[in-house]
C-alpha cells in the first residue's frame, strides 16, 4: 500500500470511528418536565439538563392544572427557546373551550412539533369525540401527540387529590381509524402496554415507568424495538435511574442506539 492510499484509508475509518462514537453518545430523552410541581418539591431542573442529553423533549408541570393554558405554553416554549437541547411539548386541555386554537398556536406561533395530553387530570376520557378530532388536527398539523397515562402511583398520591391512571382500552380501535395519526404513550406500565396497546397501530412507548430487572429488555420480547424511545420523566424520576435502566439491560448496540435517538428522530421527520 502505498503512502496516498494509507493515509485515505486511516482517514476514513478515523471519520467512520467519530462518526459511530458520536451516534453512541446522543441521546434523546422524550420525557421530561419544567416548572413547578404541583404537590412535591422536587430538585431543580438545572440538575438534570446537565446530564448527556443531546435533546430533551419537556412538558410544562403547570398543564396540569392551570386554566391558562394559552400563557402555559407561551412561558414554555420562551424557556425552551433559551435552552440548545430543550424541545417544547404543548400542553392541550380538551375540557377547555377553544382548545383549537391552542394547537394551532403551539404548531404556527411557538413551531412546536409534540403536544402533551393529560386526560386523567383534565377530566375526559380517550373515548371524547373532542379526543378524534385532536388527532385528526394533529394529523394536518404533523404533530406527534403524547398521552401521559399516569403521573404517579395512585397510592402515593395524596388522599384528597387522587387521579386514577389514563384508560388506554379505546386507544387501539382510534388509532385503527385514525391511521395517519402518531401518538406517543408516556409513564405506562408493563400491564398497561400488554393489556391495551399490544395491537395499536402508529403508538410509541417511552419506559420511564418500566420497572425489574432487565426491564426494558424484557419489555423488548412483546414490545417492537422501533417504537420504544428513552424517557426518564425528570424531574420527578431522577436521570440516572432512565441510564442504569439501559445498562443493566441486554441491548446490543442496535437496540441500543434505536431507543437512544433513531425511533424518537424518525417521528419528527
Amino acid at each position: 500500500m502505498n503512502r496516498r492510499n494509507f493515509l485515505v484509508r486511516s482517514s476514513a475509518l478515523l471519520a467512520a470511528s467519530s462518526l459511530q462514537a458520536a451516534e453512541a453518545a446522543r441521546l434523546t430523552d422524550c420525557h421530561v418536565y419544567l416548572g413547578q410541581h404541583p404537590f412535591r418539591q422536587l430538585e431543580d431542573e438545572q440538575a438534570f439538563l446537565q446530564q448527556p442529553v443531546t435533546e430533551a423533549w419537556a412538558g410544562a408541570f403547570e398543564g396540569l392544572l392551570h386554566r391558562d393554558v394559552a400563557e402555559v405554553n407561551r412561558q414554555l416554549a420562551q424557556r425552551c427557546q433559551a435552552s440548545a437541547i430543550l424541545r417544547p411539548c404543548g400542553t392541550i386541555n380538551l375540557a377547555l373551550p377553544d382548545w383549537q386554537d391552542d394547537v394551532k398556536r403551539c404548531a404556527e406561533v411557538h413551531g412546536m412539533r409534540v403536544l402533551r395530553l393529560h386526560p386523567n387530570y383534565h377530566g375526559y376520557e380517550l373515548k371524547s369525540p373532542a379526543f378524534r378530532d385532536l388527532l385528526a388536527l394533529a394529523v394536518k398539523h404533523r404533530l406527534l401527540v403524547q398521552i401521559v397515562a399516569q403521573m404517579e402511583d395512585e397510592r402515593t398520591q395524596h388522599p384528597q387529590v387522587r387521579v386514577a391512571p389514563v384508560d388506554l382500552q379505546p386507544l387501539p380501535a382510534i388509532m385503527k381509524e385514525i391511521k395517519e395519526a402518531r401518538v406517543m404513550v408516556l409513564n405506562a406500565n408493563a400491564a398497561m402496554a400488554l393489556k391495551h396497546l399490544q395491537d395499536c397501530p402508529n403508538t410509541w412507548l417511552d419506559f420511564a415507568m418500566i420497572e425489574g430487572v432487565g426491564g426494558v429488555e424484557n419489555l423488548l420480547k412483546t414490545w417492537p424495538l422501533e417504537r420504544l424511545v428513552f424517557g426518564s420523566f425528570a424531574p420527578v424520576f431522577y436521570w440516572d435511574s432512565a441510564r442504569l435502566k439501559m445498562q443493566e439491560s441486554a441491548l446490543n448496540d442496535e437496540q441500543t442506539r434505536a431507543i437512544q435517538w433513531r425511533n424518537a428522530s424518525a417521528l419528527l421527520i
